[in-house]
């Protein structure tokens, strides 16, 4: 059988600088930063004090009440999320047995484990609630969404710390373009901002402890970067095989071409010296594509703003695309903050809205460029007449995934 080819048809975005697609990617191409003090538990006792919370969310905005109180909050962020996909592209009309539910999730209910947690410690075992399990478990956030709409094509979760919505993403790709599934909703859903997670971190000196100047803290590339920031939200995109988004006449809003998986078989958290994994995962994509380098107009970089990840990232860039710095690239997490395995959803959205309006979005606070992550950055938001983007993700454990996305030109 011969390959399909897979388009994006829908989008849905919830996250620190918007609760929309249209909200978030104006804030983002700004450079307007969603990062700030964190609002929902005291932090004064943390070493790191700031994140990326999504501002005023309600879900009873998008849920009903008393489902919602059954949704840990990263489920809930992915369902809202879901709303605007489906609204965009009728999901509810489909053949609903050919539709794929795959999300991804590094951590998932973890706000849920510490409440019943403390609820087992405090009042004894019989008091933890019957839907501890289910709020809590990784997969919840794709079973809900599938539940909700009615899904019933392939339907999991991916779980790979901060590359788990690329895995999930890659996976719906494939099984499109294989046969398994004619569309399917997928991306990611995290809401880690929480006591426990927030002190792991900290406790691993993993954040930026840039306390006194939040919009300034996340710095992918800078000489100055300490550490990246916790954020939370859901991305997702609709993923559709060619000729049946064109038989539904659905808006096509760019094309999927290629993806890349790789293993760094390295080290627990820091990624290799050289960045050969992500060197592979970045040359697997782009044979998947059937694209050379000098195609790529535009890379959407991990870029965490950590003094061991950027380096990395700069060094296979450089590697695959050359010492002359043609290829643009970017991190979006300098406005966002990093939402873990949501982030290559909320990346994958930003990269199809780059491409549909022709604007590279831009790292904000990179003032002085660290010598190690010499690349072609790009400051400021930049008009540019993009075909080709790869959007990269990695994760702890050595994790790689790279997504070729173009243009569709029909």
């Amino acid at each position: 059988m011969s390959k399909r080819r897979v388009v994006v048809t829908g989008m849905g975005l919830i996250s620190p600088c918007g609760k929309s697609v249209e909200e978030s990617w104006n804030n983002i191409r700004e450079g307007n930063s969603g990062i700030d003090l964190i609002k929902a538990f005291d932090v004064s006792e943390y070493r790191s004090q700031i994140g990326g919370e999504v501002k005023e969310f309600d879900p009873a905005d998008y849920i009903d009440k008393k489902q919602a109180k059954r949704m840990d909050r990263y489920s809930q962020l992915g369902v809202a999320a879901s709303r605007e996909l489906a609204g965009m592209v009728g999901l509810e009309g489909m053949d609903n047995e050919r539709v794929a539910t795959i999300i991804g999730s590094g951590i998932g209910g973890i706000s849920t484990f510490e409440k019943q947690h403390g609820r087992l410690v405090k009042m004894g075992p019989n008091k933890i609630s019957p839907f501890f399990i289910p709020m809590m478990i990784s997969d919840m956030v794709a079973g809900l969404i599938s539940i909700e709409y009615g899904l019933k094509g392939p339907n999991y979760t991916s779980v790979s710390a901060c590359a788990s919505g690329g895995h999930a993403i890659a996976s719906a790709f494939m099984s499109i373009k294989n046969g398994y599934a004619d569309a399917a909703v997928t991306g990611g859903a995290e809401a880690t901002i929480s006591p426990m997670a927030l002190g792991g971190f900290c406790s691993m000196k993993a954040l930026s402890t840039r306390n006194d100047n939040p919009q300034a803290a996340s710095r992918p590339f800078d000489r100055d970067r300490d550490g990246f920031i916790m954020a939370e939200g859901s991305g997702l995109i609709f993923l559709e095989e060619l000729e049946h988004a064109r038989l539904r006449g659905a808006e096509i809003y760019a094309e999927l071409v290629g993806v890349g998986m790789t293993a760094d078989a390295y080290h627990m958290t820091s990624p290799v010296p050289g960045g050969g994994g992500a060197v592979r995962s970045m040359k697997m994509a782009l044979n998947d594509s059937g694209l050379e380098a000098g195609d790529i107009d535009y890379i959407n970089a991990h870029g965490t703003s950590t003094p061991y990840n950027d380096p990395a990232e700069s060094e296979a860039i450089r590697t695959v695309f050359g010492e002359e710095g043609r290829v643009l690239v970017s991190s979006t997490k300098s406005t966002t903050g990093h939402l873990l395995g949501a982030a290559a959803g909320l990346e994958a959205v930003v990269s199809v809205m780059a491409l549909r309006e022709g604007i590279v979005p831009p790292t904000i606070n990179l003032e002085n460029v660290d010598e190690k992550c010499r690349l072609n950055h790009v400051p400021e938001a930049r008009e540019f007449d993009l075909n080709t983007v790869i959007s990269n993700s990695f994760g702890f454990g050595g994790h790689n995934v790279s997504l070729v996305f173009t243009r569709y030109n029909g």
